[in-house]
């Protein structure tokens, strides 16, 4: 209550004389929290993060990048960094996971041509040293989430030595694939949770943790999204449209599809990894249950692009030996 009076008070300094309303917009898997400012003609929103959790500034930094390159995330108005409190513009409510639930292959089609154009403009803008390096580092260290919370932690299975020595191999050849793309800025959560329903479309949410790195990441996190499966040749088709809309656009991808769709498949494995451990690890450590339901979507991901290729075929053998404690558990806890 203290933190929300004095949010509440912060407003009051903006906006003297205004009368206004606070109500919760939405939360994510961080500590920051959005409220939405309803005012006699308008409505703003205001995000709450507290500094000794958040700070604030790498948003505001990649929101100016991104809104510099022409795509609609929220334009910020007011910030206090000392309290943690930003006031952005109001997106509206509807995210893409809610207006594609339910709908055919045309709402998608529509939706994500928009996404993918405003995807486009993000990476033709794309300048080095203006983001964090999506470096060696950094993957592996997301890779090594699925061993330590999903393997260890959420399945209670310890791995042998040469099953670990086999998961490091498939690792490195994973991480090689994945630095040797092209580079651009990276959203990092580029889903349908994140993209909302508005005019232009989409509005573009939680980018904070954006990050200079593989051409491929983004796209994989749209059409691989952990919340909403669709049928194999309607993504191919939707990718094949990225992929010609970019390539024209004069971003460097595969001159053939099939390299770009190889790029694709194992940018998505190491996102597959990342996820399952992230979100064993928000049950575990965080008491946040509600990814639990997303799990079995990922891993049929994860598997699908394992059966793929021979390089990956290690890891879908370890998988293969986890599946009986995998039927054993189940999903539901």
């Amino acid at each position: 209550m203290q933190r929300q009076q004095q949010l509440t008070d912060w407003l009051h300094s903006l906006f003297p004389g205004e009368k206004f309303t606070l109500a919760p917009a939405s939360a994510d898997a961080s500590f920051r929290r959005y409220f939405r400012v309803t005012f006699a003609d308008r409505t703003l929103i205001v995000m709450d993060a507290p500094p000794q959790y958040e700070d604030c500034r790498p948003f505001l930094h990649v929101a100016e990048l991104f809104e510099n390159a022409g795509a609609h995330v929220p334009h910020v108005y007011a910030q206090d960094l000392a309290q943690g409190f930003l006031l952005l513009s109001d997106l509206g409510g509807t995210t893409y996971l809610q207006a594609l639930c339910g709908k055919g292959a045309d709402t998608a089609r529509d939706l994500y041509g928009a996404a993918t154009d405003a995807l486009i403009k993000i990476q033709l803008a794309s300048r080095e040293n203006k983001l964090p390096p999506y470096d060696e580092a950094l993957l592996l260290r997301e890779t090594r989430l699925f061993p330590e919370w999903y393997i260890a932690r959420h399945l209670n299975i310890t791995l042998s030595e040469a099953q670990n020595a086999k998961l490091e191999t498939v690792f490195a050849r994973i991480i090689a694939n994945n630095l040797s793309q092209p580079r651009v800025y990276v959203h990092r959560d580029y889903h349908s949770r994140n993209l909302m329903v508005t005019r232009p479309n989409p509005g573009i949410l939680d980018f904070q943790d954006a990050v200079y790195g593989p051409i491929t990441y983004d796209i994989a996190s749209l059409f691989k999204d952990a919340y909403i499966r669709w049928e194999e040749a309607e993504v191919i088709d939707w990718l094949i449209r990225y992929w010609e809309k970019a390539r024209k656009a004069g971003l460097p991808l595969h001159d053939d599809f099939s390299g770009f769709y190889r790029d694709y498949e194992w940018m998505g494995v190491q996102r597959h990894l990342k996820v399952l451990g992230i979100f064993a690890r928000l049950y575990h450590r965080d008491g946040k249950d509600g990814y639990l339901k997303d799990l079995p979507l990922v891993m049929s991901y994860l598997r699908a692009a394992c059966a793929r290729y021979i390089d990956l075929k290690p890891l879908l053998n370890l998988l293969d030996t986890l599946e009986p404690q995998i039927c054993k558990e189940g999903y539901t806890f």
